[in-house]
């Protein structure tokens, strides 16, 4: 999957703007500029679109992942060079702190139905015997569901009327 399209949903599924996606990136220990996260973000017909490398998403997933679970002690991951499908959705995964059972309701609410041994066949190195490779509509659908789900807390917060409280001013009959 385009790892531009990628970055393009998690920033709408977490109501990311610019300053907080040069923060996460920054969490994740690579400084970038509001015009370079403006190209990425930018649809691939557009004339100032660049796509993002390997290196520098793994910097930003790495990132995610310290912003939401906190930074780790000691020396930090180092980016992975190439990035695979596989790895973006197990850092998502260990962002959210998402068990397998939460992964395989996120991918029903989208329509996909997976046991837990297909799942954990995901998260398994690439060598191992029963490693499967993640296809791009699997992570589209998984993210998705997490955009779905995210979207719908937060629209539910801020549609959440404020209580009424009782006027001190107005006097009771």
């Amino acid at each position: 999957m385009n790892l531009n399209d990628v970055l393009r949903r998690i920033r709408y599924t977490f109501d990311f703007d610019d300053q907080k996606m040069m923060e996460v990136f920054a969490s994740g220990d690579l400084e970038v500029e509001r015009a370079k996260v403006c190209a990425w973000l930018k649809s691939d017909e557009d004339p100032g679109f660049e796509p993002i490398t390997d290196p520098q998403m793994a910097q930003f997933l790495n990132g995610l992942i310290n912003q939401k679970r906190g930074r780790r002690e000691g020396a930090q991951p180092v980016p992975e060079k190439t990035l695979s499908n596989n790895m973006v959705l197990m850092k998502l995964r260990i962002a959210l702190n998402l068990q397998s059972d939460d992964v395989q309701a996120l991918l029903l609410e989208t329509g996909l139905s997976f046991s837990k041994h297909e799942l954990s066949a995901l998260f398994r190195k690439p060598g191992h015997k029963h490693y499967r490779h993640c296809e791009d509509q699997l992570l589209r659908n998984f993210l998705k569901g997490l955009q779905q789900r995210l979207r719908k807390e937060v629209e539910e917060a801020e549609a959440v009327e404020p209580e009424v409280t009782h006027d001190l001013w107005k006097r009771e009959p």
